[in-house]
């Protein structure tokens, strides 16, 4: 049966229900394969990264997420990633990973500073610090 899928009014005109974010935005990772990749690419750039390891069942994490997307939104010069330390277990035993949520802050391939907990203040302090800096 083939055939050409219409969709309905109200389908066609859905809007979306969120506001996009112009800018940065978070980039969660879903296969190691991927992260690899990505990882890779960024090797050689002076650009702050900023890695949130989380798990769906960890409270603080929740807290958090909206405040890494504010974070992402302000900071449009720092790329902001999210890794499921369940789903990409090879990724968190990397990088050593023990508590969620965790913040590994990288430059040119390098971990140059870490947050352990929900703690938003110090990780704002350390993304203005790092994202500066030229090594």
């Amino acid at each position: 049966m083939g055939g050409y899928y219409y969709p309905t009014w109200p389908e066609f005109n859905k809007k979306p229900t969120k506001p996009q974010i112009k800018g940065s935005q978070v980039i969660a990772f879903h296969s190691s394969t991927k992260w690899k990749l990505h990882f890779d690419s960024l090797k050689d750039t002076n650009k702050l990264v900023v890695i949130d390891f989380t798990a769906t069942w960890c409270g603080p994490c929740k807290n958090m997420d909206p405040i890494i997307n504010d974070f992402a939104s302000k900071y449009t010069d720092v790329e902001f990633v999210k890794i499921d330390v369940d789903e990409l277990v090879d990724v968190a035993l990397e990088y050593e990973v023990q508590a969620m949520p965790t913040f590994a802050l990288m430059k040119r391939g390098k971990v140059v500073d870490k947050i352990v907990g929900a703690d938003k203040d110090g990780l704002k302090m350390k993304i203005e610090k790092h994202k500066a800096s030229l090594y």
